[in-house]
């Protein structure tokens, strides 16, 4: 992806620091055991090689003036059929460019949660939401491995433009997998990999063949595909049996 990063560190210090009279800053759930052993990241996974986590200094990239054009977000959003009362996990949530909307969309009796491993993405995010009045977003600190969730409580989890990023996917959608209600689906939204038109470095696309050879050995079942996004893939998993093994027979 691209930034100039001297001028988007200096847009992050100025989002860090919270002007006189804000509203008091969402909480963030920062309770992550210091004490669980976390494996060496992987560098490829299935053939595929891991994006490195777009640093916190890029933040405004997440929000710029044009991404609404590029990347059609309210269709997306319409695409998820978001209903009132629902638990939704904006894993990767960075700033809260959808996690402000997805909160609004669930109303007062739903809930997100919103996840990222930086804790300046969430401080972010958590002035944004306190500014907009919305206290049903839970800001949370998760982990390489472990993304925090509740067991069989969550209705929805959605990563936009994160899953490739992953450093440890196996972990992380075994973690996804028992963190979804008996209906509950994971929501991916990549870039296309089969598509040069798409002007993102590859390292930050996948092909919908990957995406299923990848999530697919982990318990999830192809449920819905959405192709009318200008630049990305959105695939709709459920949380199936895992595959048996095959026969040797």
């Amino acid at each position: 992806m691209w930034f100039r990063p001297a001028a988007f560190v200096l847009v992050a210090v100025l989002l860090a620091c919270p002007a006189a009279g804000a509203a008091e800053p969402v909480p963030i759930d920062m309770e992550v055991d210091a004490d669980a052993i976390i494996p060496p990241p992987a560098t490829h996974h299935m053939g595929r090689e891991i994006a490195q986590t777009m640093h916190y200094t890029g933040a405004p990239w997440l929000v710029r003036e044009s991404r609404q054009r590029e990347e059609d977000c309210r269709l997306l959003l319409e695409a998820l059929e978001v209903k009132k009362g629902q638990r939704i996990c904006d894993l990767g949530c960075g700033n809260g460019f959808y996690t402000l909307e997805l909160a609004r969309r669930v109303g007062p009796d739903g809930l997100v949660y919103a996840v990222d491993i930086q804790p300046e993405m969430l401080r972010m995010l958590s002035r944004r939401a306190a500014e907009e009045g919305l206290d049903n977003i839970r800001p949370i600190l998760g982990t390489v491995v472990d993304p925090r969730l509740p067991k069989g409580q969550v209705d929805l989890v959605l990563c936009i433009d994160v899953y490739h990023e992953f450093s440890h996917p196996e972990l992380m959608l075994a973690r996804i997998r028992e963190s979804l209600s008996a209906e509950g689906r994971l929501v991916l939204a990549e870039f296309r990999g089969e598509d040069p038109a798409v002007p993102i470095k590859p390292l930050h696309k996948m092909t919908k063949a990957q995406v299923r050879a990848e999530l697919e050995p982990a318990g999830f079942r192809l449920a819905r595909e959405f192709d009318r996004l200008p630049w990305q893939h959105l695939l709709f998993f459920s949380a199936g049996a895992p595959p048996a093994p095959a026969d040797d027979r």
